[in-house]
């Protein structure tokens, strides 16, 4: 319990260090150049305090759950008893499970996301209901899902990074140009949403220790990019969701009552 306590008290003192910065520039706005007295500051001061020990909080059970968990699978699924195979006869397609564990990791992760619930709330709302709020998360999610099951195949097969970043931007241009003007935006920001609190930090784990139990395969080279793969391909889903809705609406019209 002394442990814990110990450190979740660094973990705060961490975190007020990171947030005061903010508080700074948000109070001296308000008092120095807008000239106004705080709204509410009791109930500013206490949420400023409830994010300052959700953060610490977080913090902690990032060091202590999330990274360890992604750790521990990435090694249970690459090792030799559960593939049944030894190092030099292993090829692309003996690690069927990893991409299965780093889409539904991908699917989950995106699900949870609260940067993207709130995304999701917000269009729902400006939308007047047009845009439903579990489509764009689901849309978002199938994308994390996909891209992070290919950044995985391409840590085990070693390829490029390069190719698989330019070919998918070459994809999410040809969308953009085609799409409904009204979701190009809401799609963008979808793309960046996906990697927060939640998905980073077991991605990170993911990607760094499937590199570091591939043989052959460098943890500062091929561990990274994941995060890149669950940006960009939320993208290409929601506009394809747009593009799929907006056609299902135009049979329905052609066909009438």
């Amino acid at each position: 319990m002394t442990e814990y306590l110990a450190s979740l008290g660094s973990s705060l003192l961490t975190t007020i260090d990171d947030v005061l910065p903010i508080i700074s520039i948000l109070v001296g706005f308000q008092v120095l150049v807008l000239r106004h007295p705080i709204p509410n500051l009791k109930r500013v001061l206490l949420g400023f305090l409830l994010v300052l020990l959700g953060l610490a909080c977080f913090l902690d059970g990032l060091e202590r759950a999330l990274f360890p968990l992604g750790r521990l699978m990435a090694e249970q699924l690459t090792a030799s008893d559960f593939l049944g195979t030894t190092d030099d006869s292993r090829y692309v397609g003996t690690y069927v499970w990893v991409y299965l564990f780093a889409f539904a990791t991908g699917f989950s992760t995106a699900i949870a996301e609260p940067s993207l619930i709130a995304v999701a709330i917000k269009a729902h709302q400006v939308s007047a209901g047009a845009i439903h709020p579990w489509g764009l998360r689901i849309a978002a999610a199938i994308g994390v899902a996909a891209g992070i099951a290919l950044g995985a195949y391409r840590i085990i097969s070693g390829t490029p990074l390069h190719y698989y970043i330019i070919t998918s931007y070459v994809v999410v241009l040809i969308q953009t140009w085609t799409a409904p003007r009204t979701i190009v935006a809401l799609a963008y920001d979808s793309g960046g949403v996906t990697t927060s609190t939640v998905t980073v930090p077991l991605v990170v784990a993911l990607g760094l220790e499937l590199s570091s139990n591939i043989p052959g395969r460098n943890p500062l080279l091929d561990g990274f990019g994941l995060i890149a793969f669950a940006c960009l391909f939320p993208i290409m889903t929601v506009i394809a969701y747009a593009q799929l809705s907006e056609l299902v609406t135009r049979r329905k019209s052609d066909t009438g009552p």
